[in-house]
């Protein structure tokens, strides 16, 4: 009976595509923002902001409180955030506009210094879970025409990273900001070695 329970299990990942999700393109991320900004979802739009440039795990961006990047009614230009996978501290900027998006929901929400930045509308939990925090970023991606089975919530810890990496090279500034401890752990994150590959194999006339 055990055997044939073995045979019919299911592999989670049957059917699905497995490995490094794909990070968001500039137009793409104005995509997204625009959608929530006409839709005036508040929420959506800072937790959409602050992903983006945080470049947090899930885990750390949900565990985020409003006295992490907020004091007296005043969002911070950068903060520094313990990294729960590896003890290590990261610290990020709070562009203006994610300031004013931070700012605009928490009044909204009525969110007081000790609260989670983004709670939960569930009894369930006082946060939003990474697998709500999944499906959102899901929903995000399908409603502007993109497979939503290649991006997750890893799409927003590498989108700021892979454009700051394409537009300065500077890898060693890619680390810091994404808290890795070893450079090698970067270069596998970003994919650098097979993406510069292709982008001189694209320009390489034959």
């Amino acid at each position: 009976m055990a055997a044939n329970r073995k045979q019919r299990r299911v592999p989670w990942n049957k059917g699905k595509i497995v490995g490094q999700k794909a990070p968001l393109k500039l137009r793409e991320i104005w995509a997204i923002r625009v959608r929530l900004q006409l839709r005036c979802n508040l929420r959506d739009l800072a937790l959409f902001n602050l992903a983006v440039d945080s470049k947090l795990r899930a885990c750390d961006l949900l565990g985020l409180r409003v006295g992490d990047v907020a004091h007296e009614n005043h969002v911070n230009s950068r903060a520094v955030v313990m990294q729960r996978k590896t003890r290590r501290p990261v610290q990020f900027e709070i562009t203006e506009m994610s300031r004013d998006a931070i700012n605009a929901w928490t009044r909204a929400a009525g969110l007081r210094s000790s609260d989670y930045l983004f709670p939960s509308r569930s009894g369930d939990s006082p946060r939003l879970s990474t697998r709500q925090y999944a499906r959102i970023v899901h929903r995000w991606v399908r409603e502007i025409g993109l497979d939503s089975s290649a991006y997750g919530t890893h799409t927003m810890r590498r989108t700021k990273a892979a454009l700051i990496y394409r537009r300065t090279k500077n890898l060693r500034a890619v680390q810091l900001l994404l808290g890795h401890s070893k450079l090698e752990s970067t270069v596998r994150y970003l994919r650098i070695e097979v993406d510069d590959a292709l982008e001189i194999s694209e320009q390489t006339e034959t």
